[in-house]
């Protein structure tokens, strides 16, 4: 069956929505699952719900987002700091994808970031505000994290979070997906399944599980060889906060040239809501490393869950290089380093049909990799993964 369109997503969801409905309710009472609550498997958890489908929903995480989560730290003296300390914010071009920001907006959680933003070359150590003022820059409020929540708490939706599922088994007889978690138990029998995680057919699920990356006996080899093929490249975050406004720095988004350590630099709480959330006490600031300075630490550390050490001594690094590249910052009231060990892909598998189906099995694999590495591409790859399983749905002779 050729590729549905994602730019036809919203019109292609509205079509099928009373069969669907229909299929699901009246004919099989098994659910669609999603393994992975970043954007892109919400993104198409809400669609398949949208049109009549319960779906469930498994991440090994504690809540929803991955690179959009938001991560809350306190102070010493107990404060509340909220970070955005993966994905910063987002822009859109495609028709379909700004119908749902427009729809996001009204809901109360997207806003626009009207910040000033541009880049800081340390050679001259010149600050330059980019030249494209009409680029929009949309984030979610009061977090990044707030779109993944909304979609993932709603109707016809079911998340797990905290559940690492180890094994995918398609049992040809009875025609559905059996879900195994990582203390053996099943974890559910379902019509169809969703793969929006790539590390199942990657050895970094070996690595943090010691277990096998269940694609590789899932018995959908066009699909999992094309997944297991994603490169990724790491990253380091530094959280920071001060107890006053970094004035010296005309920027509220700025890309760091000619550093070997830093890549970009936030002024977070200049985004839109954040103020409430932090208390408007403190002023926060996110710090991404270059892809070159995590390999060198990862290649010293490996890929095993890095110790508190490791990760004070990383967020050090990044901290001297701002204060390095922008003399006489003061000494910040909180400091943590996170590390993004495999979040980012550099090789895109998809680029034309936006997900990889799987028809006869009733399988669909969606997110970032499949497409390009920016929230849009995220979103896009949802939506066609959701409407390529919405058309072989309407097919199947349901026994």
């Amino acid at each position: 069956m050729a590729m549905a369109m994602a730019t036809a997503g919203i019109a292609t969801a509205n079509a099928t929505n009373a069969a669907a409905g229909s299929l699901c309710g009246a004919t099989t009472d098994r659910p669609i699952a999603v393994i992975g609550a970043g954007i892109a498997g919400l993104t198409c958890a809400s669609t398949l719900a949208d049109n009549g489908f319960k779906v469930c929903v498994f991440d090994a995480g504690r809540g929803s987002g991955g690179r959009m989560a938001q991560r809350r730290e306190s102070t010493a003296e107990g404060q509340t700091l909220c970070f955005d300390h993966g994905a910063q914010y987002f822009t859109v071009e495609d028709p379909v994808v700004l119908q749902l920001v427009e729809k996001w907006k009204m809901a109360g959680t997207v806003k626009e970031w009207l910040g000033h933003f541009g880049a800081l070359d340390i050679t001259s150590r010149t600050f330059m505000e980019e030249t494209d003022s009409g680029k929009k820059r949309y984030v979610g409020v009061p977090g990044m994290n707030a779109i993944c929540k909304a979609l993932s708490s709603k109707l016809g939706v079911e998340s797990k979070f905290g559940t690492t599922v180890t094994k995918v088994e398609w049992r040809e007889e009875e025609g559905y997906w059996q879900l195994k978690s990582k203390n053996g138990q099943i974890a559910g029998e379902f019509c169809a399944l969703v793969i929006a995680d790539k590390s199942l057919a990657s050895a970094r699920f070996t690595g943090q599980t010691g277990l096998a990356p269940p694609l590789g006996d899932a018995e959908v080899p066009s699909l999992s060889s094309r997944v297991a093929t994603v490169s990724v490249v790491p990253c380091f975050a530094a959280m920071l906060a001060f107890h006053e406004s970094l004035t010296t720095i005309p920027l509220d988004g700025l890309t760091i040239l000619n550093s070997k350590v830093l890549a970009w630099a936030a002024r977070d709480s200049s985004k839109p809501d954040r103020k409430i959330s932090l208390g408007g006490n403190c002023e926060c600031w996110v710090l991404h490393s270059t892809v070159e300075y995590a390999e060198t630490v990862i290649s010293r550390a490996g890929l095993v869950k890095p110790s508190e050490e490791l990760l004070a001594s990383i967020a050090l690094d990044l901290l001297e290089e701002f204060q390095n590249v922008i003399p006489g910052l003061p000494d910040p009231c909180f400091i943590k380093a996170h590390r993004w060990g495999g979040a980012f892909p550099t090789k895109f598998v998809a680029p034309e049909e936006k997900c990889i189906l799987v028809e006869e099995k009733r399988i669909v694999a969606c997110g970032d990799y499949c497409l390009g590495p920016r929230v849009e591409c995220a979103i896009l790859s949802g939506l066609a993964a959701a409407n390529n399983l919405l058309q072989v749905l309407k097919t199947v002779a349901w026994m």
